[in-house]
């Protein structure tokens, strides 16, 4: 599943944002690390302090609209019935 993208309002850096139980509107920025402090002083990598905290969603859940040719029911012709065979 593709996840859609926010800027980090601190790093400002394209981090993928996963849905939230229960909102529509809102979802959680996925775990990454900051830009400029990239590792603390045993080598580990930091993550921005940003990371896991509650942003907007870019668009909120909508229903998917299909556009199918369906032709009205109410005046479409009776289907003929196939001959029917013996079984036996």
């Amino acid at each position: 599943m593709k996840l859609p993208r926010v800027e980090c309002p601190k790093c400002h850096r394209p981090t993928a944002v996963a849905p939230m139980s229960g909102s529509l509107a809102q979802g959680r920025l996925a775990r990454h690390d900051d830009a400029g402090a990239r590792r603390d002083l045993g080598g580990f990598l930091v993550s921005c302090s940003e990371s896991l905290s509650i942003v907007d969603l870019p668009e909120i859940g909508r229903q998917m609209v299909f556009d199918l040719d369906v032709p009205d029911l109410a005046s479409a012709p009776e289907p003929e019935a196939p001959d029917a065979l013996a079984l036996f």
